[in-house]
């Protein structure tokens, strides 16, 4: 006697079938799942955590090296005509002008452009977060006053301006406010920070002015939240991705403004190693010494290259709009 086989219902697409669990995904393991696809990320991501690495242990560097950044050499890595030797043995990035180990201070310059470019952001970015917020949540006079500074700022000649800052600053020793912004690098994270705070703030006003419109605003206005805690409460951590995301692009611009300053002979001292004060120094003996110019040339490009990818693969990762 034949036998009929049970039919078997199929479920609808996107539907569980009956017995199997679902589980769902918080937001960090779908940005993760997101970031984790995007080669070039990772790549800025492990340099980034490379240079960084190479940075903090500069002063290791330097023992192993058997000397320190400014130690000289000029009778030993420095011909007859002041040219310095090229990379040896013991010197393997070469020597500098006046018989300095150019490898040992890349690496003490390394570490000095992320200090300048991540401490400067992170200014910049306190700054520009709590002026944007107070601008795009009270609007009207406050809006008025923070926007106008803004523009005013944007429209002015920054490099001029802070080559200007620094100058003055730099005359004495007390350096200015009292004493309270000193020659050296607290003086170009000073500059770095009042120069990019509105970029900053432009971007989280626009999407404060958004957030403030929308229902959990209101439900928080309605249960009697005071404005303090609607904007750092409520509103904030609805800014933490652009924030994240526009704080990685900013950095490497902030690191080429120091290496331009020092370019200019007016960013660090010459007694911190910088990359963009090497690249002065070489400019001048660059067709005899190709090193001089090369290796530090090399590394600031690797710096601001690494912060782009992260920062383009972190964009993606966070915005659910995005096709990658």
């Amino acid at each position: 006697m034949a036998t009929v086989a049970p039919e078997t219902t199929q479920a609808p697409l996107g539907l569980a079938v009956a017995g199997e669990q679902v589980t769902g995904r918080t937001p960090r393991q779908l940005f993760w799942a997101r970031f984790k696809k995007d080669r070039a990320a990772l790549l800025g991501l492990a340099l980034i955590v490379l240079l960084v690495l190479l940075g903090a242990l500069a002063p290791l560097i330097s023992k192993l090296a058997g000397h320190g950044p400014n130690e000289l050499f000029t009778r030993e890595m420095t011909d007859e005509f002041g040219i310095p030797l090229g990379p040896n043995g013991e010197f393997i990035f070469g020597a500098d002008k006046s018989g300095r180990d150019l490898f040992v201070r890349i690496m003490y310059g390394i570490r000095t452009s992320l200090i300048v470019g991540v401490v400067a952001t992170l200014f910049a970015v306190f700054i520009g977060v709590v002026l944007g917020i107070a601008a795009g949540y009270f609007r009207g006079v406050v809006d008025t006053i923070i926007s106008r500074t803004i523009d005013v700022i944007l429209s002015m000649p920054i490099l001029l301006f802070a080559i200007g800052i620094a100058a003055a600053c730099s005359a004495t020793a007390t350096g200015c406010l009292n004493g309270l912004v000193k020659p050296g690098l607290s003086l170009v994270i000073f500059i770095i920070a009042i120069f990019t705070w509105p970029y900053i703030a432009r971007i989280v006003r626009g999407s404060t002015l958004s957030l403030r419109e929308k229902e959990f605003i209101e439900a928080a206005r309605s249960v009697g939240a005071g404005n303090g805690r609607i904007m750092f409460r409520e509103i904030l951590p609805n800014l933490v991705a652009p924030i994240i995301v526009y704080t990685t692009v900013i950095i490497p611009n902030n690191i080429l403004f120091e290496a331009a300053l020092s370019f200019l002979g007016l960013g660090v001292p010459d007694r911190i190693p910088s990359l963009g004060r090497m690249l002065d120094d070489a400019s001048a003996i660059f067709e005899d010494a190709w090193w001089f110019m090369f290796f530090p040339g090399l590394f600031l490009i690797l710096i601001t290259l690494a912060f782009n990818l992260l920062g383009d693969g972190l964009r993606d990762a966070l915005d659910p709009r995005s096709d990658r």
